[in-house]
């Protein structure tokens, strides 16, 4: 089986492994931070609006069975793309919505799929696209904390 990776951040990274857990063709996700620019940083530190990372989820899927194109249809369908560095009471650049693409071709699927979906609804997407850079894995508590603590996503 060939693996490939996809990373998204929209908003709570508990919410969004928990979501992306449950689409066929997902092998394996792991929440961390991405985007910014302190190496190996803790929750705290992401959570004080300091790093610049996101919480962000890593998604390793079998492209047999569902493609790049599909999640990110998902990742749109998921979360407020137009919610600038928030999702609900989550608030900061730690929450924003972005997709961190790998390649090429990652770059412009992600880029026409935000176009169709900004030509369906009525206000702007602020959803950032960006090269991915280091991703840094969060504590093990975090790892699927909606399973181990069946609960929202805020503290």
């Amino acid at each position: 089986m060939s693996v490939q990776k996809a990373l998204f951040a929209a908003g709570c990274f508990w919410g969004v492994q928990y979501y992306f857990d449950e689409v066929p063709g997902v092998v394996k996700t792991t929440v961390g931070y991405t985007g910014g620019h302190t190496e190996n940083p803790t929750y705290d530190q992401v959570s004080g609006h300091t790093t610049g990372h996101a919480e962000a989820t890593l998604i390793e899927f079998d492209p047999e069975k569902v493609s790049y194109k599909t999640l990110l249809m998902q990742f749109f369908r998921m979360h407020d793309p137009t919610q600038l560095n928030r999702q609900g009471p989550d608030i900061g650049d730690s929450y924003r919505s972005a997709i961190f693409y790998f390649d090429e071709e990652q770059h412009k699927e992600a880029v026409q799929v935000r176009n169709a979906t900004q030509a369906e609804i009525d206000k702007p997407i602020v959803t950032q696209i960006e090269r991915a850079g280091p991703f840094y894995k969060a504590e093990e508590y975090h790892q699927r904390y909606h399973e181990k603590n069946g609960g929202s996503c805020s503290f």
